[in-house]
């Protein structure tokens, strides 16, 4: 697969159509990915008419990407199926805990990585929308999903207008343990870090906010602990109002 060493995020797409052939082609092959028990916990809802489109949009922050894209995909942890098909089957499920949670949210990511590599191998650009799961609540009124049915991810899905630069990453060893965990230590840190921490256009971020680091970037404007506290006690809530909190 050829197109994961040249990945890029696209937000940014022309007129074509993507058709529902190619998509649902897409989608069957995603089903295809590591899935608990063979249970394969996701739902996708796919969001095409543009009214639906601008209601999606506040809950993620109105990036045009929402309103601008072809297509738009949510992918939910989806443990109702399930449930029913065990309660039409003489059997009891017990899926309504947090432990469940997790494990479908680990079966929708998985799928949602799966379908993204493929259709970016077909010539799709597609950009990740982590604020899914920052104001989850509007999603869920905004889709009607009903109880055990939660969205972990979204997807922004057309044929691109850019061509973005390739993003930095971090070496290969920074992220590699062998056998056990290696701690950090501060001359490792400035060796894994220096290099993005030297490129220009960060240099830049950090001149234009006022602030003396990279690291003060993310702490202090992009992903702040107020900001991280009051999102995570609004997805606890909507778990719990989801029934993944148990009783």
């Amino acid at each position: 697969m050829e197109s994961i060493k040249t990945r890029r995020t696209i937000r940014k797409y022309s007129d074509k159509d993507v058709s529902q052939e190619l998509l649902h082609r897409l989608l069957e092959e995603a089903m295809r990915t590591q899935t608990m028990g063979n249970l394969q916990l996701y739902s996708v809802i796919i969001t095409r008419d543009t009214e639906m489109k601008e209601q999606l949009a506040p809950a993620h922050f109105n990036q045009p990407m929402v309103e601008g894209a072809p297509v738009v995909l949510t992918i939910c942890a989806d443990f109702r199926r399930t449930s029913i098909w065990a309660k039409n089957r003489k059997a009891v499920p017990g899926y309504g805990n947090f432990l469940s949670f997790i494990n479908a949210a680990t079966d929708a990511l998985l799928f949602t990585q799966t379908f993204c590599n493929l259709a970016e191998e077909e010539g799709l650009g597609c950009c990740f929308l982590g604020t899914t799961v920052y104001m989850p609540q509007m999603i869920i009124d905004v889709l009607k999903l009903p109880r055990l049915v939660m969205p972990v991810s979204t997807i922004t899905l057309g044929w691109p207008n850019e061509a973005p630069a390739l993003s930095d990453r971090l070496p290969l060893e920074s992220i590699i343990h062998n056998e056990t965990y290696l701690d950090y230590t501060p001359e490792a840190i400035d060796k894994y870090y220096g290099p993005k921490e030297a490129l220009e256009e960060n240099k830049y971020f950090c001149e234009i906010n006022n602030k003396e680091t990279l690291a003060q970037i993310f702490t202090d404007i992009r992903y702040t602990m107020k900001d991280n506290e009051m999102m995570s006690d609004g997805m606890m809530e909507a778990l719990k109002r989801q029934g993944f909190m148990g009783k």
